[in-house]
């Protein structure tokens, strides 16, 4: 089928930071290509919002669809149902690459629920579909020997954390089908945001912890977690986006699993020392590096400055090395290259800090002439 004929089935929007990016690329890397957006009503209306800031031409090939993607049969009437299976070539399905602030009680719904339906519509008896691009991540796996894989083999011990389990059982789902329906799995690492303009998906833990760089008061260090000299696998999203397009159209991506990373990590303790610098602040001495969680999460009043996940310090505080052998093979000869954090980590903060509410303020400074009993408490704003 010529591209001009093609239909992708896009889900996630309008809230996932990944889905809105895709949306964009799609447009531009592929005119033909008309693109169908399951949302539920609840969102129907931000969709449509999202949609009037594209160019009349590019709105006139995108397709909001009332359905839900965690619901059986996307909840649309068998009749329907069908005849979406019948229309659509392409199912980029990203829910999964975020936890994108999904509720504990709600993600085995909204994981591994819509993974189900998404493979359920690919394997409908007047299915079309050539190819589900199912948007994972990599740090949902337990190292093996202080690596993962893109093999199956990565799946056999677990999920990293509990806060992962849902999006890992999505993954095994996913694997199940494969013999039914054509697959490809894109395994992002740390994804930070946008490269060239510094936006950031709030609702991610590497947010949580730039803002709390950013926002606490100047007198309070933030220590490393862990020695610093682990490697810190950030990829910029526009890279991740366009790596993972990439991928989706070579044709001897079926049936593989694809690490979307940084094969040249910057250590954790460079990744600080950068992020201090921009924010202005005198970074912590190695020493207290051994206390970051407990700061974190015990220091009255920190909450407001940023909450990061124990999960997220986890695995910061982790070495781990991330195989990437079929991405470099399929991306050799592209041009397409993971950049430097150090060639964006300052718009990131940058606009952190303008984005910053009035009501955080940095903590003024104490008074050297006070009693002890009378001084302010650096988080008292």
């Amino acid at each position: 089928m010529s591209e001009a004929h093609e239909v992708c089935l896009l889900t996630g929007l309008p809230d996932g930071f990944l889905a809105r990016k895709l949306l964009d690329q799609l447009l531009i890397a592929h005119p033909g290509m008309r693109l169908l957006c399951p949302v539920n009503e609840a969102s129907f209306d931000r969709a449509h919002a999202l949609l009037s800031q594209l160019s009349a031409h590019d709105r006139e090939r995108v397709e909001l669809l009332r359905g839900d993607v965690t619901a059986m049969d996307f909840g649309l009437s068998g009749t329907n149902y069908l005849d979406l299976a019948a229309r659509v070539n392409v199912i980029h399905h990203c829910m999964c690459a975020s936890q994108g602030g999904v509720a504990r009680d709600s993600e085995r719904r909204h994981f591994v629920g819509s993974t189900g339906e998404v493979l359920e519509l690919a394997a409908a008896r007047s299915s079309k579909v050539r190819r589900v691009l199912h948007w994972s991540s990599a740090r949902l796996f337990k190292p093996q020997n202080g690596r993962v894989t893109e093999s199956e083999s990565s799946c056999e011990s677990g999920p990293r954390s509990r806060d992962d389990d849902a999006r890992f059982r999505a993954e095994l789902l996913v694997r199940e089908f494969a013999k039914r329906v054509p697959v490809t799995v894109l395994r992002p690492s740390i994804i930070v945001g946008d490269s060239r303009s510094g936006e950031m998906d709030r609702s991610e833990p590497i947010y949580s912890l730039l803002q709390l760089i950013v926002n606490s008061p100047s007198e309070l260090r933030i220590p490393l977690p862990g020695s610093g000299d682990q490697a810190c696998n950030l990829v910029p999203l526009d890279y991740v986006v366009e790596a993972g397009l990439a991928v989706a159209d070579h044709p001897d991506s079926v049936g593989r699993t694809f690490h979307i990373i940084d094969e040249r990590p910057t250590s954790l303790g460079r990744i600080f020392e950068l992020l201090n610098e921009t924010a202005g602040r005198t970074p912590a001495p190695p020493g207290l590096a051994r206390n970051l969680t407990a700061l974190l999460f015990n220091a009255p009043g920190l909450e407001r400055f940023g909450q990061v996940p124990r999960s997220f310090l986890d695995l910061l505080s982790g070495d781990v090395n991330y195989d990437a052998r079929n991405t470099r093979e399929l991306l050799a000869g592209t041009g397409i290259e993971c950049p430097s954090p150090t060639s964006y980590l300052n718009l990131m903060v940058n606009r952190i800090k303008r984005e910053q509410p009035p009501s955080i303020r940095p903590a003024r400074r104490q008074r050297r002439d006070r009693a002890p009993e009378e001084l302010d408490d650096p988080l008292d704003v």
